[in-house]
């Protein structure tokens, strides 16, 4: 069996805004493990069977936060992968963890564009809460043991943020 199938098939979506910020969302009914400043997170989700990577970011994007109004920056090189405790059940499947693509994209529209009580396609909300970060404090602000992910995410994707 290929190690890879050990991992659930994300996409990860680092918005960010005209000043640079990113959107980080408070995820709703954390696990019991972890303390309530590591309960944020950028926007990312499965991906469907026979999905593109970028149609899957863009789809979760929009059924975590309504955002469609957004221009492509960047593309991560590589696919990241994070093991979680316990590891983790879908379905039939159980998983290490997660194997993830991860996109930077510009969010072109207004704030009011983003609503995380009322997620677009019927999907349930995953965020009871919203916010625009600096790039530096990500990491502190997610669970352990994704934070190497989110890190390498930061030196990757740096470049891209360009200040108004």
């Amino acid at each position: 069996m290929d190690e890879s199938s050990d991992y659930r098939p994300c996409a990860g979506v680092m918005l960010l805004n005209r000043e640079g910020l990113v959107f980080i969302g408070r995820r709703i009914a954390p696990a019991a493990d972890h303390a309530p400043a590591h309960i944020w997170q950028m926007p990312q989700g499965g991906i469907d069977e026979g999905e593109d990577p970028y149609d899957a970011a863009l789809r979760e994007l929009r059924e975590e936060t309504n955002v469609v109004t957004t221009s492509l920056l960047a593309a991560a090189p590589d696919w990241y992968r994070y093991d979680v405790p316990g590891g983790m059940v879908r379905g039939r499947n159980v998983y290490k963890g997660q194997r993830q693509k991860w996109f930077a994209l510009r969010f072109e529209g207004e704030d009011s564009e983003i609503d995380i009580a009322h997620p677009a396609g019927g999907a349930h909300a995953e965020f009871d809460a919203w916010r625009w970060e600096t790039l530096e404090r990500l990491p502190e602000l997610v669970v352990p043991f994704k934070r190497p992910v989110y890190e390498r995410l930061i030196e990757v994707f740096r470049s891209h943020i360009e200040r108004s």
